[in-house]
């Protein structure tokens, strides 16, 4: 299993004092953490290092981290890197927007250490779980493919956002098994960030429209389940 040192962290913000400070306290953590100031560095230095988490500012100057985190998904070696967006507090910044460009997670800013370290060390957890089994699957309807990142519906190939794929592993992990709205939200967004229920019902009709209906249950007023193949 890797340990801290193992992990290399880009850190990307267009703010001097916040490269220095939040880089400072993630090195004394024993994390290998590279630097950029804006966005088409940010894909220069992803691209050269492989980075296993992202942290990026939402508002800089040129291309924005949205932009930012779509250019560097798109890179070889890069579709499990886990991308954190960086806010700061009251900025108008729309969580589904950055969701669907491929982020996983946002925190926002002035944060205390402490925070930060446990914030990126949950992040961290979550790039070792997607690796961790290659199908899951307890029938032969879907087959989920964790190293990929892919969903196979018998022969058609499934390609979807993180936070799709995540939700849709998280109900398959437990067959009919009913997880609340609190549930879905602590294992597929962090437990600080509000997301409201329609964001969630948002996710669930994708899912339904991209790997079938007839897979993912509503019980109404509790949440949401995964029906496997008879």
């Amino acid at each position: 299993m890797m340990s801290e040192k193992d992990h290399t962290i880009l850190l990307v913000d267009d703010e001097p004092d916040i490269l220095s400070f939040v880089g400072y306290n993630l090195k004394r953590e024993g994390y290998t953490v590279y630097t950029a100031a804006n966005g088409a560095a940010a894909i220069e230095m992803a691209g050269k290092h492989l980075p296993h988490l992202v942290i990026l500012d939402v508002m800089m100057p040129g291309m924005d981290g949205i932009e930012t985190c779509q250019e560097i998904k798109k890179l070889p070696g890069l579709s499990r890197t886990i991308i954190a967006f960086l806010t700061a507090r009251g900025e108008d910044y729309s969580q589904l927007a950055g969701f669907d460009a491929g982020g996983d997670d946002y925190i926002t800013k002035p944060i205390k250490p402490r925070l930060l370290i446990s914030r990126v060390k949950a992040l961290l957890r979550r790039y070792r779980f997607t690796g961790e089994a290659v199908t899951v699957a307890p029938d032969l309807g879907l087959r989920i493919d964790r190293e990929q990142y892919v969903v196979w519906n018998g022969r058609q190939k499934i390609e979807l956002p993180p936070k799709e794929f995540e939700l849709l592993c998280l109900l398959v992990s437990k067959p009919n098994k009913v997880f609340t709205r609190t549930e879905i939200f602590a294992n597929v967004w962090s437990s600080d960030v509000i997301v409201s229920d329609r964001t969630i019902d948002v996710y669930i009709r994708k899912l339904r429209e991209k790997v079938g209906s007839q897979y993912i249950g509503t019980v109404k007023g509790v949440g949401y389940k995964y029906v496997p193949d008879e």
